[in-house]
C-alpha cells in the first residue's frame, strides 16, 4: 500500500478510534447508505419504452455468441453496432439466478444498474481526494455526483445513457490513476476502461486521443532514452488495448470490423431514428433542432448550485490556463481540469456544429456531467480557498455547499419517483400546463406504473378494464404478477372502465391522465369512475343532438357526420367493446392540380378509439378534421386477427367534391402510358410518386405488408445507416397508407427526389416469404 492508500483506508488495528475509523472510510461508508438506499427505492420506478428491445436484442447476441442465432434478428438493424459490455451482464444475471417473471427481471436491472451508478459515485471521491488531498472536497464531489435529480432517477431505467456517464467518470478516475502510477498495468487498466466506454458509445473514444495527447506531452518532457521508452511503450499498450476493446465487446465487429467502425461513426453523426421534440414550446424534427438545445436542456434540468459551482470552476480552470498556458504540461492539477473543460464543452460543440440527430432532452450527452460536477468541484475549490485566509469563511463555503445538497435532496424525495421529469427554476415551474405545453416531459413513459398502480387501488378487486395502447400494457408487465393479472387491456367484449391517455380531456368519462405539474409532481387526474359527471354529460348529448340533426355522409355499422371540420361517429344499440377496434380516417385534398400531389397529401388519423364515449346503448366518436378544402374522406373500422393483422370490419367512402372518388382514381391512372409493371397490383411511376392500383380488389388483398426497397444511382444519396445495404426500405401497410374505391384498391407513395436505379417492390409474409413481388428500373 502506497501512503496515500494508507491514509485513504487505514488498517483496522486494535484501539483504533470509531471516530477515526468512520472519517478514513466515509466515502464507503457514504456509497453503502446510497445503495441501500436504493435497494428500498428500486421497486418504485417504471419501464422505459426501449428496455424490453435492449434485453431481447442482447438475448440475440449471445445466441449468436453460443453459434443458435443470426444477428439479423437485432431489431432495428442499426442497433447491431452496439456492444453487450453492460447488458450482457444484467441477462447473465438474470439467468444466473433463475428469474423468469419480469416483475423480479426489471427490479434487478434496476438495482445493477444503480450499482454501476453509485460505483462510478466512488471513482469521483477517488479521484477528488486524489487531485486535492481533501477528504471533504471528495465527499461534497460524491454527493453532487449522486444528488442530480435527472441523473438519480435514470441510474435505475436508464441502461444505455447512465452506464455511459458512469463508466466516464471511472474512466476519468483511471486516466488520473495511470498517471500517478505511470506502469504498464495501469495503462492497461485504462485502455480496457476506455475500450468499454467505446463500446457502451462511440463517444467514448474521445479518451483515447486526448490521453494519447498528454502522454505525447510527456514524452516530449521527458530526459532519457529509458524514460522516452517507458513512456513509448506504455503509450502504445494503452492504444492497443483502447483500439481493441470495442472490436472485441461487439459481435457485429467479428464478422464486419470496418463495417462496424463506419456505422458506429454515421449512428453517432446521423442516427436514422428521427423524431419530435417538443422544445420551448415547438414542435421540431430531432434532425432540425436549434445549436443550443443540448445546453438549453442541460441548464434548466441541472440544480442550480450545481450550475453555479461548475461555471466557477469551468471559468476558473480556462483563466488559470490563459494566464499560465506553459502550466498546463507542468501542474498535474491544471492539465487535468483542462481536460475536463475539453471534454465538457466539445461535445456540446460537436453536437451543435454538425446538427447530430439528438432527442429525449440532453440524454445523449449525459456523459458530458461526469466533467462538470469535477469543474463544480474545482469551483467549490477555489471558493473555499480565495476565503481561506478566514477560517469561518471557508467554513462557511463548504457548510453552504452542504446546504445547497441538502435542499436538493430534499427536493428530490419531494418528487420521488419522478425525479426524471425535474426542472429548475429558470422555467415556471408552477404555472398549470406551462411544462407540458413548453417541454417534453416524461418522454419514456415512466409514471405509466404509478397510474395503474392508482387505477388498482381505485377498483382493489375483480378484472380492471383499461383501453390504451403503449406504455399501458408495457409498464403492467413490472407490477407483481397478482396486479398483472387483474388488468385487461382493450377487451373487444367488454366496455373499459377507465380510458387512458397521455393528457386527459377531462369532459370524457372514465379518462384518467398523468400529468405534471409543479416541478414535476406526478398527479393522476380522475374523472368520474362511475360514469359521466353532468358537465361531461350535457356536453355530450347537446354534441350527439347537433349531429344527428343533420344527414349522415356516410350510413354503415356507424353513421358519419360531418358538421364543419368536426367528423362524428354515432352508433345506435353499441355493442360492448366495440371502441376498443381501431378507427382509420384518411381525407384527400382538393384543388392542387397535379393529382399526384392531392393524394400524397392525405392525412390518416388512427385508434380514433381514444375519442369515443358510451351514451347509454350509443356509442360517439367525433374528430376534428384537418383545415384544408377536403375532397373525399374514407373511413373503416378494422380489428387485428391472432397473426397482427387488420381485417376490416367495414370501410367507406365519401365525396365532398365531383367527380366521385372512382373517377378521381381513373383520371388519376389516365395520366399514365401504362402500368410500368403489370403485377398483383400494377404499379405506376409518375414523376416522384409510385402508384399501385388493383381492380377489382377486395380487403384480403391488402392485408399483407408492402415491401418497397429503392437503390438510388449513387449510394452516397442513402441515409449514412442505409448505405451498407444499398437501398433504403419504405415498406408501409396499405391500411394506412391506402384506399379502397369502388371495388378499386389505390396506394401513393412518394418517392425520394434523387435519382434512382432500381425499385423493387411487393407484399410478404413475415417469416413466410413473398406473395408477389415487381421490379422497376431507371427510365421506367
Amino acid at each position: 500500500m502506497t501512503g496515500l492508500t494508507r491514509q485513504l483506508y487505514p488498517r483496522l488495528v486494535p484501539g483504533r478510534r470509531a471516530a477515526d475509523l468512520l472519517t478514513a472510510y466515509s466515502g464507503l461508508i457514504l456509497c453503502a447508505l446510497f445503495l441501500l438506499l436504493g435497494l428500498f427505492l428500486s421497486g418504485d420506478y417504471g419501464i422505459s419504452f426501449d428496455e424490453f428491445a435492449h434485453r431481447q436484442n442482447t438475448i440475440v447476441r449471445l445466441d449468436y455468441i453460443l453459434g443458435r442465432g443470426d444477428l439479423d434478428a437485432v431489431r432495428p438493424a442499426h442497433d447491431r453496432v452496439y456492444g453487450i459490455s453492460f447488458e450482457l451482464p444484467l441477462l447473465l444475471a438474470e439467468r444466473a439466478l433463475g428469474l423468469t417473471d419480469y416483475h423480479h427481471i426489471h427490479r434487478l436491472r434496476l438495482i445493477l444498474t444503480h450499482l454501476f451508478f453509485i460505483a462510478g459515485g466512488f471513482c469521483c471521491y477517488l479521484l477528488v481526494w486524489r487531485l486535492f488531498n481533501n477528504r471533504l472536497l471528495a465527499l461534497l464531489a460524491l454527493l453532487l455526483f449522486l444528488l442530480h435529480p435527472r441523473l438519480y432517477a435514470h441510474s435505475f431505467f436508464n441502461s444505455k445513457d447512465l452506464p455511459f456517464l458512469s463508466m466516464f467518470m471511472i474512466a476519468l478516475y483511471l486516466l488520473e490513476r495511470a498517471w500517478r502510477r505511470d506502469t504498464a498495468g495501469a495503462f492497461i487498466l485504462l485502455g480496457l476502461a476506455v475500450g468499454v466506454l467505446t463500446d457502451l458509445r462511440i463517444m467514448g473514444a474521445l479518451l483515447l486521443p486526448a490521453a494519447l495527447a498528454l502522454r505525447g506531452v510527456d514524452l516530449l518532457r521527458a530526459e532519457g532514452r529509458r524514460r522516452r521508452k517507458q513512456i513509448l511503450v506504455t503509450a502504445g499498450l494503452f492504444a492497443l488495448i483502447a483500439g481493441l476493446t470495442p472490436f472485441v465487446l461487439s459481435p457485429y465487429a467479428w464478422s464486419n470490423p470496418l463495417g462496424y467502425l463506419t456505422d458506429s461513426l454515421n449512428l453517432t453523426v446521423n442516427h436514422p431514428q428521427i423524431t419530435v421534440q417538443l422544445f420551448q414550446g415547438e414542435q421540431i424534427l430531432s434532425t432540425e433542432l436549434p445549436p443550443h438545445y443540448a445546453l438549453t436542456w442541460f441548464a434548466i434540468t441541472t440544480p442550480p448550485p450545481i450550475l453555479l459551482l461548475g461555471f466557477i470552476g469551468a471559468a476558473v480552470v480556462a483563466a488559470r490556463g490563459i494566464a499560465r498556458p506553459g502550466m498546463v504540461f507542468g501542474d498535474t492539477r491544471l492539465r487535468f481540469g483542462v481536460l475536463l473543460l475539453a471534454c465538457f464543452i466539445l461535445p456540446l460543440l460537436a453536437v451543435a456544429l454538425l446538427g447530430s440527430n439528438i432527442y429525449n432532452d440532453w440524454r445523449h450527452l449525459y456523459f458530458i456531467y461526469a466533467t462538470f460536477c469535477l469543474l463544480a468541484v474545482v469551483g467549490l475549490h477555489w471558493l473555499a480557498t480565495a476565503l481561506g485566509w478566514q477560517r469561518r469563511l471557508k467554513a462557511g463555503v463548504y457548510g453552504l455547499a452542504g446546504v445547497g445538497l441538502g435542499l436538493i435532496a430534499l427536493q428530490m424525495a419531494q418528487i420521488h419517483p419522478q425525479q426524471q421529469a425535474y426542472f429548475n427554476f429558470l422555467v415556471d415551474r408552477t404555472t398549470p400546463e406551462y411544462l407540458r405545453t413548453r417541454y417534453d416531459i416524461d418522454y419514456w413513459r415512466l409514471a405509466g406504473r404509478q397510474v395503474l398502480e392508482y387505477l388498482l387501488q381505485q377498483q382493489p378487486e375483480g378484472p380492471v378494464y383499461v383501453m390504451g395502447g403503449q406504455p399501458w400494457p408495457l409498464a403492467a408487465e413490472i407490477l407483481p404478477a397478482a396486479a398483472r393479472q387483474r388488468l385487461v387491456f382493450n377487451s373487444p367484449t367488454v366496455d373499459p372502465d377507465y380510458i387512458l391517455a397521455d393528457a386527459g380531456n377531462e369532459l370524457v368519462s372514465r379518462i384518467y391522465a398523468y400529468r405534471v405539474y409543479d416541478n414535476t409532481l406526478l398527479s393522476v387526474n380522475g374523472v368520474d369512475t362511475d360514469g359521466m359527471d353532468a358537465a361531461a354529460d350535457d356536453y355530450y348529448r347537446q354534441a350527439y343532438q347537433a349531429a344527428v340533426a343533420g344527414e349522415p355522409i356516410i350510413q354503415t355499422d356507424y353513421a358519419l357526420y360531418h358538421n364543419g371540420g368536426t367528423l362524428t361517429f354515432i352508433r345506435e344499440n353499441c355493442p360492448p367493446g366495440d371502441l376498443a377496434s381501431r378507427f382509420s380516417v384518411k381525407v384527400h385534398q382538393a384543388g392542387p392540380a397535379d393529382r399526384s400531389v392531392a393524394w400524397i397529401d392525405l392525412a390518416a388519423f388512427r385508434a380514433l378509439s381514444g375519442y369515443g364515449v358510451r351514451l347509454g346503448d350509443k356509442c360517439m366518436a367525433m374528430l376534428t378534421l384537418p383545415d384544408y378544402p377536403i375532397a373525399h374522406i374514407l373511413a373503416g373500422q378494422y380489428y387485428a386477427d391472432t397473426a397482427g393483422r387488420e381485417r376490416l370490419i367495414w370501410e367507406e367512402s365519401y365525396s365532398a367534391v365531383s367527380p366521385g372518388l372512382g373517377k378521381q382514381v381513373a383520371a388519376l391512372l389516365d395520366d399514365a402510358a401504362g402500368p410500368a409493371v403489370d403485377a398483383y397490383f400494377d404499379l405506376y411511376r409518375q414523376g416522384d410518386v409510385l402508384v399501385y392500383h388493383r381492380e377489382p380488389c377486395a380487403p384480403a388483398d391488402t392485408w399483407q405488408k408492402f415491401f418497397l426497397h429503392i437503390v438510388p444511382v449513387d449510394t452516397v444519396d442513402l441515409p449514412a445507416a442505409r448505405r451498407p445495404h444499398g437501398f433504403v426500405n419504405l415498406d408501409f401497410y396499405f391500411t394506412r397508407r391506402g384506399w379502397h374505391a369502388a371495388g378499386e384498391c389505390l396506394a401513393v407513395i412518394p418517392l425520394p427526389d434523387y435519382p434512382i436505379a432500381e425499385i423493387g417492390t411487393g407484399q410478404f409474409v413475415p417469416g413466410a416469404g413473398n406473395v408477389w413481388t415487381g421490379e422497376l428500373t431507371a427510365g421506367r
